[in-house]
């Protein structure tokens, strides 16, 4: 399981992003260009010291990013444009979860190479959730369905 950032533009959202996978143990691709530097300040507040333990790979672009995706990894677009609610999906464990630029999305020729373009059902009238939260939300279902959550260092207690 993989998040893929597709140029992303607020640093915060990326570090978030980093932490969330540093976390979970899902590695991140970050699609060149970025609308910051890695090493900006913001990134790394938001990543915190989260940021040494996340697996990412940088792709100089989308496509160096398509040659490097291998079978039988499918490529997920998160995207308001979904024509099918994550919460219907059946994932995989090698699926990619791509999360479009905050201030655009993506291409539709990133949208055409989609395996699936996923849509998280919101209430009417409301546009979007925040990038960071959208991935959350899609990430811990995949990996709830796969079983790919870490495991818990302790017994848990549930009632």
């Amino acid at each position: 399981m993989h998040l893929a950032l597709y140029e992303p533009d607020i640093p915060q959202n990326a570090g978030a992003l980093m932490r969330l996978g540093a976390c979970l143990g899902v590695g991140i691709d970050l699609i060149e260009p970025c609308g910051f530097l890695l090493t900006d300040r913001a990134l790394k507040r938001a990543g915190m010291d989260y940021r040494r333990w996340a697996e990412v790979r940088r792709h100089d672009s989308w496509d160096r990013f398509q040659d490097a995706l291998r079978p039988p990894a499918r490529l997920l677009l998160l995207t308001t444009l979904g024509d099918c609610p994550y919460t219907g999906f059946g994932f995989a464990p090698h699926d990619v979860l791509l999360l479009g630029r905050e201030s655009a999305g993506v291409p539709q020729a990133v949208h055409r190479a989609a395996h699936a373009r996923l849509v998280i059902p919101l209430k009417s009238g409301l546009r979007s959730l925040n990038v960071a939260q959208a991935a959350a939300m899609v990430l811990g279902e995949a990996l709830r369905q796969t079983g790919q959550f870490p495991p818990l260092a302790k017994e848990p207690l549930c009632i």
